[in-house]
């Protein structure tokens, strides 16, 4: 980790970087904002950790948390909410073994994100999945999607190992 680091400084000081391109470019190496790569940072570039983690809250697009190797990010926007989306999130709630207040799986597989609305109201239920948008989504499709990216994680490893 800290060669990556090093190199992100000294790109930071080469190029008069700034607090934002410095945490997208490690959530970029790391897919998510390490407490350890800011405490090393912030003690490099003399610049306080609370300036990384006050820019990184304020912002929805960085993650304090490692997160899945697939993102099933669901709208619960109104028109998605009357369609029936919070159906959907239980039940992948209950697929991915979530307890409350958990939103990625044991084993990093999946992350489930629930978002206020994502703008594609005349498609709800809206999901996004691995960044991919699917309109009128329901369990079926979903559970078909994860069954599909587990298969694919199972042939990866036995290609491995």
């Amino acid at each position: 980790m800290k060669e990556i680091l090093d190199k992100l400084i000294d790109d930071y000081r080469v190029n008069d970087g700034n607090v934002v391109s410095m945490l997208q470019k490690l959530q970029d190496e790391f897919s998510y904002i390490p407490e350890e790569a800011v405490t090393y940072i912030s003690e490099q570039l003399l610049i306080p950790a609370s300036s990384f983690y006050g820019v990184a809250t304020f912002y929805s697009q960085f993650y304090l948390k490692p997160r899945g190797k697939n993102v099933f990010v669901l709208c619960c926007g109104t028109a998605c909410h009357v369609k029936g989306s919070e159906k959907l999130i239980n039940r992948l709630t209950e697929e991915f073994h979530l307890s409350k207040g958990q939103d990625t799986t044991t084993d990093n597989l999946f992350t489930l994100e629930k978002v206020a609305c994502v703008g594609a109201c005349s498609i709800a239920p809206v999901s996004i999945i691995n960044k991919k948008i699917n309109g009128k989504s329901t369990i079926s499709k979903l559970l078909k999607t994860v069954n599909e990216l587990r298969n694919e994680e199972e042939r990866g490893k036995t290609t491995q190992g």
